[in-house]
């Protein structure tokens, strides 16, 4: 969803999303109006080693916009830990920006809200057509049968990071390919007395992300085929249970990350104090701390056993930002201005270099700034062995229940207590007891 924020912490509550479907437009007809032509308000969030970044990187090609359409955009750039309730308390006052970036595993949820405006064919036909865009980038926009309720706008992919010299020095000659593999590379690393593996224990996001490939690699779906939790189903638990393992009984990643939630294993990691680190793109936020690329190596997360790929093999979720218009925009015509501009071949070059993602038009990716080693991992990731998570009107509440479950068994591990298959799923019947009926 991002590249470097903290979790969306905030309760996302079924009241405030039912509320939300009720929200009008600017107009009559709920499709947004041209009352203010010449100013746009955007809600970016923060993909940047810090919000200032972000600026650098924005307010360049905002200006840029503004010369050649004289519309001048107003930028807000959102914390991560803010951005999820700030957009829901938009949706019920109907007090929003005109434009806004929205972590894409939210799609469907605030699609749901009735508060963005769908990206129907005549829409998309608007900023160039549909077909521009890659296939695992639209597959999180929306429910499946409807119109898209954003564009993508950056790409991202989970990758296993790791430090060349401290691999060497432990006589460990390639990555892991497998989990096992990597529990045993742990071991011989921190016989050296360094940290394995980091994690974001407390981070919502990340723990979601983390159990949803586990569970597509166990052969499991938090929801069934309708919709419907079904978080206590026994592969579910075993999944879960094998990534908190990693810290509970590997012990590859460490106590104190159970606390973690504002990226400081990143920090971890760039700072030389850990081997590995699991996440989405890090290579902009790595360099804004000083870490060389020549200091690191850049290899597909492990699987269970063999290759990524589809299916079991699944080793990442289908990262991203999308780009989304509040239905009760005041300025229609250019806030679709703005999303052509947004993802155009030029400003998708510029943009996500920036911010090391990976462009999610056709064209712009297949550009030679994106063909180096490193992101070709990543582009190959997407291709061949991402999953777009759950795309359901209550993925939201599920980021939180089963996020927070997560953060809590980590608390367990941490604080030595025994975290066992009927702990797991306890944890996890009380997440499916906080979802909303169906």
């Amino acid at each position: 969803m991002r590249s470097i924020r903290a979790a969306a912490t905030g309760a996302v509550t079924l009241s405030l999303v039912l509320a939300a479907t009720a929200c009008g437009g600017g107009s009559s007809s709920g499709g947004g109006s041209d009352d203010s032509p010449k100013t746009l308000t955007y809600w970016a969030s923060n993909q940047g080693a810090s919000i200032a970044v972000d600026k650098q990187v924005l307010q360049p090609e905002l200006d840029k916009f503004q010369k050649q359409t004289g519309i001048k955009v107003k930028l807000e750039v959102v914390p991560w830990s803010d951005l999820l309730n700030r957009i829901l308390t938009a949706t019920t006052s109907g007090q929003g920006p005109d434009v806004l970036n929205i972590g894409n595993t939210w799609s469907a949820s605030l699609q749901a809200t009735g508060a963005l405006l769908p990206w129907d064919a005549k829409k998309f036909a608007e900023i160039g057509g549909k077909d521009r865009f890659v296939d695992s980038a639209l597959g999180s926009t929306g429910a499946a049968g409807k119109d898209p309720a954003a564009v993508p706008l950056y790409s991202m992919a989970y990758a296993l990071y790791y430090n060349k010299k401290i691999f060497a020095d432990a006589g460990i000659g390639q990555p892991p390919a497998t989990w096992d593999e990597l529990i045993a590379d742990g071991k011989k690393i921190q016989a050296r007395g360094t940290s394995a593996l980091g994690a974001e224990g407390s981070n919502l996001a990340e723990n979601i992300h983390h159990v949803f490939v586990f569970a597509k690699q166990h052969g499991a779906d938090f929801f069934t085929g309708d919709g419907k939790p079904d978080f206590t189903d026994p592969k579910v638990v075993d999944a879960v249970k094998s990534y908190v393992d990693l810290m509970a009984k590997d012990k590859v990643i460490p106590t104190g990350d159970a606390e973690y939630a504002q990226n400081q294993s990143v920090s971890d990691f760039a700072k030389g104090r850990q081997a590995m680190l699991l996440w989405q793109s890090a290579a902009a936020n790595l360099k804004s701390q000083g870490m060389s690329p020549d200091a690191y190596g850049i290899a597909p997360v492990p699987v269970l056993s063999g290759t990524p790929g589809t299916g079991t093999q699944v080793n990442s979720m289908v990262a991203g930002i999308n780009l989304a218009v509040f239905r009760n925009t005041h300025n229609l015509d250019g806030a679709t201005k703005f999303v052509k501009f947004m993802t155009s071949d030029e400003e998708q070059k510029i943009l996500n270099t920036a911010y090391s993602s990976i462009p999610p038009v056709k064209s712009a990716q297949a550009d030679a700034a994106f063909s180096a080693p490193a992101t070709a991992v990543l582009k190959n990731t997407l291709a061949t062995s991402a999953a777009a998570l759950p795309q359901v009107a209550s993925e939201s509440q599920f980021e939180t229940a089963v996020g927070t479950a997560v953060k809590d068994l980590f608390a367990d591990a941490a604080a030595g207590r025994t975290v066992t298959t009927d702990s797991v799923k306890a944890a996890l019947q009380k997440a499916q007891q906080q979802m909303p009926a169906a």
